[in-house]
C-alpha cells in the first residue's frame, strides 16, 4: 500500500468541500489499496458522518452508512433485501460494510485487481483478457467489447428489482435518482463504473412500499453456501390474485456488468397462471441477448432456471 493523507470530516459540508476518495467500512476500497489497484493521496474517513437510520414507515428509507448487518436484522425490511444481505458476505463483513459501500463496490472480476495483467476498467485502452481468458464467473448480459466485468454486488439486484431510489449529494445539492439508472453497462468506456459526479456521495437509500399481498426473495446459486459470488442470483417480487400473477419485478446478478432486470419476463408473468409450467414460459427470455463467452455459456440456461426457483420459492413459501 502507498503512503496517503487520511482524513476524518465530522460534517457533510466539510466531506464534500475536502478532496480525496471517501472511505466507510473499508472492505473493497482498503483491499484494493493493498493491491495497488487504487492509490488515492487523499483518503477521507466518512464514518462519523450523520448518514444512519432505517425508516420503515413509508416503504424503506436507510441511510448509506448504515451496517450490512443491521439493515438485515431489522423487522420489516422486506425478504429479499434481508436474504440478499446474509448471502453476500460474511458476518464479520456484514458488521463492517456499509450499504452505500455496497452499492459502489468495485468489480471481483481477477483481471481488474492483477496490477500486472490489462483491463480496461482499471487502465483505458490496455485491453480485456479475459473476453479470450478465464472467464467463467465473468457476464453474458451487459457487455462489450471492453469488458466482461460482473457487478458484485447482492444488496443491488434485489434493490434494483425493488424499483429503488438513491439520493445523491454533492457540492452541487442533492438529486435523486433510480438505483438502476445510476450503474453504467461498460459499452467503449468500462471505467466509468456509474453516473456520480466528482465528489458526490450516496446518503440515502429510498425503498418504496411493496403493497399488500407482495411477497419476494432472493435466490443465489454459487460454488459453495459459505462467502461466494454468485454465478447467478435472482430477486423476485410477486403478487397472486385468485391463482394469477397480477404483478411481478425480476431482476438477476452473477451474470451482467449491471444489476439485469427482466422487464420481458415481468410482462409475460402479468396475468398468467402462477405454475411451475407459466414460470417457465415466462422465464424463456430472461437470457435474452447474452453473449456467452468460452467457459460461461452455462449461464445461459443457468438464469432461466434461477428465475424459476426464485419465482417458485416466492409463491410457494413464506416470503414476505
Amino acid at each position: 500500500m502507498r503512503p496517503f493523507e487520511l482524513t476524518a470530516p465530522q460534517t457533510l459540508d466539510d466531506a464534500l468541500a475536502a478532496p480525496g476518495m471517501f472511505l466507510a467500512g473499508g472492505t473493497t476500497l482498503i483491499d484494493l489499496m493493498k493491491l495497488d489497484v487504487l492509490t488515492p493521496p487523499q483518503v477521507q474517513d466518512i464514518d462519523a458522518l450523520p448518514l444512519r437510520g432505517i425508516d420503515t414507515t413509508d416503504g424503506l428509507r436507510i441511510g448509506a452508512l448504515e451496517r450490512m448487518s443491521d439493515l438485515a436484522a431489522h423487522p420489516g425490511v422486506p425478504a429479499v433485501i434481508t436474504r440478499a444481505l446474509l448471502q453476500s458476505a460474511s458476518q464479520q463483513l456484514r458488521n463492517m460494510a456499509t450499504i452505500g459501500g455496497n452499492l459502489l463496490q468495485r468489480t471481483r472480476c481477477g483481471y481488474f485487481r492483477d496490477v500486472t495483467s490489462p483491463c480496461n476498467r482499471r487502465e483505458p485502452g490496455s485491453g480485456c483478457p479475459a473476453i479470450t481468458g478465464s472467464n467463467r464467473m465473468h457476464a453474458v448480459l451487459g457487455t462489450s467489447d471492453s469488458c466482461v466485468a460482473t457487478h458484485a454486488s447482492d444488496l443491488a439486484v434485489a434493490l434494483v428489482a425493488l424499483d429503488t431510489r438513491v439520493r445523491l449529494t454533492g457540492r452541487d445539492g442533492e438529486r435523486t435518482v433510480a438505483l438502476a439508472d445510476l450503474y453504467r453497462t461498460p459499452g467503449v468506456t468500462p471505467e466509468v463504473e456509474h453516473d456520480l459526479r466528482p465528489g458526490e456521495l450516496i446518503t440515502e437509500v429510498l425503498v418504496p412500499p411493496l403493497g399488500d399481498g407482495v411477497r419476494s426473495t432472493y435466490v443465489k446459486v454459487r460454488d459453495r453456501q459459505s462467502y461466494e459470488f454468485a454465478l447467478c442470483s435472482a430477486a423476485v417480487t410477486v403478487r397472486v390474485r385468485d391463482g394469477r400473477v397480477s404483478d411481478a419485478r425480476i431482476a438477476v446478478g452473477g451474470v451482467a456488468t449491471v444489476p439485469w432486470r427482466l422487464p420481458s419476463v415481468e410482462a409475460a408473468l402479468r396475468g398468467a397462471p402462477a405454475t411451475p409450467e407459466s414460470f417457465e414460459a415466462a422465464a424463456a427470455t430472461a437470457a435474452d441477448g447474452a453473449r456467452p463467452l468460452s467457459g460461461n455459456g452455462f449461464k445461459v440456461p443457468l438464469v432461466r432456471r434461477t428465475v424459476v426457483r426464485a419465482l417458485l420459492e416466492a409463491t410457494q413459501g413464506d416470503r414476505t
